[in-house]
Order: C-alpha cells, then structure tokens, then sequence
C-alpha cells in the first residue's frame, strides 16, 4: 500500500521541465510571503481604526489596479517578454508592500493601493503566459497544477505565518510580503533561461495570426460565469476572516491556520487528484461540479454544524475540494481555447476575471453584511456558485462540438 502511495505521486510529479519547476519554485516563495492580503480588512478596521465600509473601499482600489494590471498585461508581454514583466513587476510590488506599511494617511492609502494592484496583477498574466511556454505540450496540465501545487503551499505556509505575525505586529505582514516579491524577482532574473532572438522573431510572426478573446463568444460566456464564482470564491478570503473575528470571536492566529489549511490540501493532494481524473475522463463536469461544492462550502457557514469552529474548517475543507475539482480544469481550459499564438492574450482575460472577482467581492460582500446581514451574505453566495454551476453545465451541454475540441 505504502509503496503503491510513492509510485503515484511519483507519476504525479514526472515528466515536468526543468523551467516548469523553476517556476513553481519561485512562486513558492512569492506565496510564503502573501499574507496581507488576507488580512487587508482587519489591518483597516482594527489597526487603523477604519470602518468595514472603509476597508471593502481599500480593498475594492486594490482590485480595481488589479483590473488595469490584468488588461495591460498582455501588452506589456507582447512589448518585453513574460519574462522581464515578472521581474520588474515583482520588484515593483515589494516596494510598494512596505511602503504601504508606513502609510497613515487613508487617502494615500487608497492610492497605493491602487498601484500595487496594478502591478502585482499584471505579473499574472505574464506568469500564465511562461507555465505554458516552457511547459511540455503533453504536461500542460499537470504543469499548471505543479505551479497551483507551489502557490497553494505558499499560501498555506503564509498565511499561517501570517496569523501569527498579525497577532504580534500587522505592519510585518507588508515588510515580509513586500521583501518575498523583491526576492522572486531577482530569483527570476536568475534562475529563469532568457529567450532566444530566434524564438522571440517566431512568437512576434505568430501574433499576426492571433486571436482576441474579447471576439470569442463561447470564451466570453465561459469567463462571466466563472467570473461568478470567483467572486465568490474569494469572499473567503476577503470578509470571511472579519465574520470570524468579529461576529464568532475565532482568534487571529486561529483563523490564519483555518485558511491555511485550503494551501497544504491542495498542496499534498491536487497534483495526484488531476494526475487521476485527467486520464479517466476529459470532461467539463469537473469545473461544475467543483462549482456545486462551493455552495455546500457557504452553507456550512451559514449553519454551524458541531460548532462555530468546526463549521470554519469543514467550510475551508469543501471550498478547498472545489478549488481543487474546478481550478485546473479552468485553466487547462484557457490555454486550450487560446491556442499558442494567443496565450498572452487569452491570458489576460482570464487574468482580468480574477482582478475584476477582486472588486466584486470585497465591495458587494461588504455592501450585502452591512445592509442586510452576514447570513444574507451566505445566501446569496449559494444562489450564485448554484447558478455559476447550472450556467457551465448548460453551456457545455448547448455548445457540446466545443468544448469537446477542448482537451481539459
């Protein structure tokens, strides 16, 4: 049994290039450090002394550079290469992140805030853009879970540091953050290979015969309905810790550790989960039914089962298998829709989702918890991961011949 365990996560780890592994590597080490973000909310409320309203604003200014950051991504690759938009915006973001720690000033805030979205989104893009570049056409997927496998772990590692870190100082959550970003951009500047003069003169005649996402209707579809659950996907992230600390009185470093618990899962089992599904069947039901899961997730908030505590982990555990059902089969999806003379475009979009997700959860979570209720909330994120579910699942069944050319 024992030797059966090894032999397949073995299987789930080989075949990788050696660039596919670089990059997992250094966003490994960008993520140990993204802790801030998760405790954005209450560094405002707490720290600063700023209302909820405040903090969904500071949030919502993040996400709207990061929204900029997505659509210029593309055109900054297409100008320097994936590789020289990871290094400066990485350098760039870091900078920013300790800057930010110093700041008292709530409307310099917002305006930092806005440039770090900026910048540290339009390395996503650009990141996207590489995974597949350097990846082994066969081991597309399995080198985008390897690099989910990286950020997750990173996340888990973090953001239970950061847990601790924020109940002894929150201003070391942005000094340690901003200090991780320098240093993966430097570690790209590195360890990352340059690309070739023959290979740049080979992508630049490949984009002549490009295609726009934006003029790819069942792409666009696909995209809002993802956008839905996104959006409330990362309501955990965003207002979840808060509802924890201020509505059910769950420690901080409590609460770190919960959050943390989504990164080590997938980090330990989602590369073996897509190594086994994506030899079995090649189906978009993966992404619907990971959609479904999600509900039950806001469920378990909405009605505590055993305990208040009890409840937050299982809730982390069916939200963590829905990232883990939906997440890879999305972006395998994304890069196979695009094809590779449109990846950094395709990207970018996609990109755009997830920056366009970070306005529209902090800022209509908050607008819903304090109009209505946190209950409220719950509600309206089952109704729409069950709608983001039904959309996907109808689509595939109308646009059936499509998503079969599609090998996700």
């Amino acid at each position: 049994m024992f030797t059966k365990i090894i032999k397949t996560y073995q299987a789930a780890f080989s075949g990788l290039s050696k660039e596919s592994w670089i990059l997992s590597f250094v966003m490994l080490i960008n993520r140990m450090g993204t802790m801030a973000a998760v405790f954005m909310s209450v560094y405002v409320t707490r720290i600063l002394g700023k209302s909820l309203a405040d903090a969904g604003l500071v949030i919502t200014l993040f996400g709207v550079g990061a929204v900029f950051g997505a659509l210029s991504g593309g055109f900054f690759i297409k100008k320097i290469g994936f590789r020289a938009v990871q290094i400066l915006t990485s350098i760039i973001s870091g900078a920013l992140f300790i800057f930010f720690a110093k700041i008292s000033d709530f409307q310099l805030l917002c305006l930092v805030s806005i440039l770090i979205g900026f910048f540290s989104e339009a390395f996503r893009p650009a990141n996207f853009t590489a995974i597949a570049y350097y990846s082994k056409p066969e081991m597309m997927t399995k080198s985008y879970s390897l690099n989910r496998f990286a950020v997750n772990l990173g996340m888990g590692l973090g953001t239970a540091v950061g847990g601790i870190l924020a109940s002894i100082d929150y201003h070391l959550l942005f000094y340690v953050e901003g200090s991780t970003y320098i240093l993966v951009g430097i570690l790209i500047m590195i360890l990352l290979p340059k690309i070739s003069k023959t290979i740049k003169k080979k992508e630049k005649n490949k984009e002549i015969k490009s295609k726009s996402p934006w003029k790819d209707t069942l792409y666009l579809k696909f995209l809002f309905l993802i956008l839905i659950y996104i959006s409330s996907f990362l309501v955990v992230f965003k207002l979840v810790p808060v509802y924890w600390k201020d509505i059910q009185h769950i420690d901080e470093s409590l609460i770190g550790s919960i959050l943390g618990l989504n990164g080590i899962i997938i980090a330990i089992f989602e590369m073996v989960l897509v190594q086994h599904l994506q030899t079995r069947n090649k189906d978009i039901k993966y992404i619907y039914v990971g959609i479904f899961i999600a509900a039950i997730s806001f469920a378990l908030i909405l009605f505590p089962v055993f305990s208040v505590l009890i409840s937050a982990i299982l809730a982390i555990i069916f939200l963590t298998i829905s990232e883990m059902l939906a997440l890879p089969f999305i972006n395998a999806f994304v890069v196979n829709r695009a094809g590779e003379e449109s990846r950094a475009s395709y990207a970018s979009a996609y990109t755009f989702v997830w920056s366009l997700s970070g306005i529209i959860a902090p800022a209509g979570g908050a607008y819903i918890a304090d109009l209505f209720s946190y209950n409220a909330l719950w509600i309206v994120l089952i109704l729409l991961c069950l709608i983001s579910a039904l959309g996907i699942k109808t689509l595939s069944k109308k646009e059936k011949s499509s998503f079969k050319n599609e090998e996700i």
